[in-house]
């Protein structure tokens, strides 16, 4: 007698078990996933360093297991126009966490530069480099450190300027580099570039889109959940602590400003809700108020997140934060 028989299965519900299996092997199979995880090396492209916690989710992730954390680029943006209070911020955040054990800790990168300019043509390679201190790590360091099954991954919480400009300056640089950005909005069924940070420079959000493997994230949280004011007294007893505890006032809770969602959506297991395969739509006439619409593509280079679970941020945050092994012996 047939095994199927016995376990007393009839010809009809075998029948619906494989097809329910092929369904969801199929829909596993198809489903589109971002082009990175939790192993490939990071650069942060950032301006300010006080008004969200991608800095912490970084340094934390990296001692456990997560991204290496390779270098940081800070510009100036019309909401924080000075570089340099930008990278002593970030210098003096680094200064904590390697005082409180934190090993491998990159150097600040300041690299001022203008947005760019479309040139007359409309040809991206007419376009004049800004030759910036950041286009130029990211061309460097993805050349040292990517491998063709790990690119370098650049996590852009800014204007896309030095991604661009490191195209212009090298444009091998697209086969060692994905770019994740937090940046914009998502109106089913487009990925849009607007603000956040989609309208600082919208020929480099061209630039980008077009020449990189290019994931957005859309979908934002309230971060003002990851460290509350009830919770500052439980935060570790070193200068880490002591520097988030002084930090938490100033933490935006306007949804937009929670930019470690970048990193989240490579890092942080089950974080993207909803993924859309993506192309830029270039048919569309170039503006200077936001970049081309993401429109659905199965085969595109761009990956829209339109869809993140917050719920998850926080309690990773604080798994780190309390391992004793996060700091060292």
């Amino acid at each position: 007698m047939l095994r199927w028989r016995r376990l007393g299965l009839t010809t009809a519900v075998l029948a619906s078990l494989v097809t329910a299996c092929t369904q969801n092997l199929d829909a596993g199979h198809n489903r589109p996933r971002l082009p990175v995880d939790g192993k490939n090396p990071i650069i942060i492209d950032q301006d300010d360093w006080s008004a969200d916690w991608l800095g912490e989710y970084a340094v934390l992730l990296a001692a456990h297991g997560g991204p290496p954390l390779a270098g940081v680029i800070v510009n100036a943006t019309p909401y924080w126009p000075n570089v340099t209070i930008n990278a002593n911020g970030w210098r003096d955040f680094f200064d904590a966490a390697q005082s409180s054990g934190l090993e491998n800790i990159p150097d600040v990168t300041p690299s001022p530069g203008s947005p760019l300019t479309r040139p007359p043509d409309g040809r991206i390679e007419m376009t004049t480099p800004n030759r910036s201190a950041g286009a130029q790590l990211i061309v460097e360091l993805s050349r040292t450190l990517s491998t063709p099954s790990r690119p370098v991954v650049v996590l852009s919480a800014t204007s896309l300027t030095d991604l661009a400009d490191a195209y212009l300056i090298d444009s091998t640089v697209v086969d060692r580099v994905v770019v994740i950005a937090a940046l914009g909005s998502y109106e089913k069924p487009r990925g849009i570039m607007d603000g956040p940070n989609g309208d600082m420079d919208t020929w480099a959000d061209w630039i980008v889109t077009q020449k990189y493997r290019y994931v957005q994230v859309s979908g934002w949280y309230d971060q003002t959940g990851d460290v509350t004011e009830e919770q500052l007294a439980d935060l570790p007893q070193n200068p880490l602590g002591m520097f988030m505890r002084r930090k938490q006032p100033d933490v935006l809770p306007n949804l937009t400003a929670s930019d470690q969602i970048a990193l989240l959506s490579m890092a942080l297991p089950n974080f993207v809700v909803g993924l859309q395969r993506s192309v830029a739509d270039t048919s569309v006439a170039f503006n200077t108020d936001a970049g081309p619409p993401l429109i659905p593509d199965p085969t595109g280079n761009v990956w829209v997140v339109t869809q993140v679970d917050g719920t998850l941020a926080g309690p990773r945050l604080w798994a780190m934060l309390r391992d004793p092994s996060t700091f060292g012996p």
